[in-house]
């Protein structure tokens, strides 16, 4: 009896160090390091590609859910220029949620998100640009289309976006200029008012007949098409300089045929004053000298 059981457990300790020894061999080894690299890239597989999925599908929402928002602002009949600002913003808080969203799919840990979209926001909201552009927003001293001069740039307002400002001058070239720049700046609004001064300086020679000059502008504006004579037309003598008196002629238009208004005014002085006689002088020194007899 006694020598039966010895000889059953010699048997399960033969099998049980067979197995010991099969574990322990290198092919076994592999096969779970396989398993596990694995099963780890099927993991990684389908959490790129559901990460994928959302910022396809996330995009695509995030379009037409803008779409919906351009046609409620259209409705609500807002300014061009807020519309656009608005659309702008929360078309960045709508991408943000969808990439944060497949971040966290991807695994990355959501409180570390949350950190760094906090960071990156309080770092725009205090950037000068975006501050810029609120300031722009609230106070209004331009909207889109208006002709605006700002330091050495001017043009057509075309855009007013987060952080940024666009113009197009008169020969069709695009200037972007930095919100913060615009909003420290001063900013000559060409086109706020319906109706623009026109004020030329003329200069005429000393020894030109001054009242008939003077004659001649003020029947030049009388007679013009495009000057609103109800505002009232003036021609007088704005300086006595080293070369010349400088006539001064001021007339109301209004603000879009102010430039063809005055173009064509210019040409008309010119044309009227070769009739007339009157000189249109250089600017010119003259200079005495002396001669001493020795």
């Amino acid at each position: 009896m006694c020598g039966t059981v010895i000889a059953t457990m010699g048997q399960k300790l033969a099998v049980w160090q067979q197995e010991a020894r099969l574990e322990l061999e290198p092919s076994w080894i592999l096969d779970t390091l396989k398993n596990h690299f694995t099963s780890g890239v099927k993991g990684a597989f389908w959490r790129i590609l559901t990460a994928v999925l959302i910022l396809v599908i996330g995009f695509r929402l995030v379009r037409a859910v803008r779409g919906i928002l351009k046609k409620t602002f259209d409705r609500m009949s807002l300014e061009e220029n807020v519309n656009k600002f608005l659309l702008t913003s929360l078309n960045a808080c709508m991408y943000a949620l969808v990439i944060f969203i497949a971040a966290e799919k991807l695994g990355v840990p959501s409180a570390s998100i949350v950190t760094l979209m906090g960071s990156a926001g309080v770092a725009i909201g205090l950037s000068l640009n975006v501050a810029g552009g609120i300031l722009i927003m609230v106070t209004r001293p331009f909207i889109l289309q208006d002709y605006i001069i700002c330091k050495d740039v001017e043009g057509t307002v075309e855009d007013i976006g987060l952080v940024y400002t666009s113009l197009i001058t008169v020969d069709n070239r695009k200037v972007t200029i930095p919100n913060g720049t615009v909003a420290n700046a001063t900013v000559i609004n060409v086109t706020a008012q319906d109706k623009r001064q026109l004020d030329l300086e003329v200069n005429i020679d000393y020894g030109s007949d001054l009242k008939r000059a003077k004659e001649i502008l003020l029947e030049i504006l009388e007679n013009h098409s495009q000057v609103i004579q109800e505002d009232g037309v003036r021609v007088f003598v704005k300086e006595l300089g080293d070369s010349a008196v400088i006539l001064g002629m001021r007339g109301w238009m209004m603000r879009e045929e102010y430039w063809p208004a005055r173009w064509d005014i210019i040409e008309t002085i010119k044309l009227r004053f070769d009739e007339e006689g009157i000189v249109i002088p250089y600017k010119q020194i003259m200079v005495h000298t002396e001669r001493k007899e020795l």
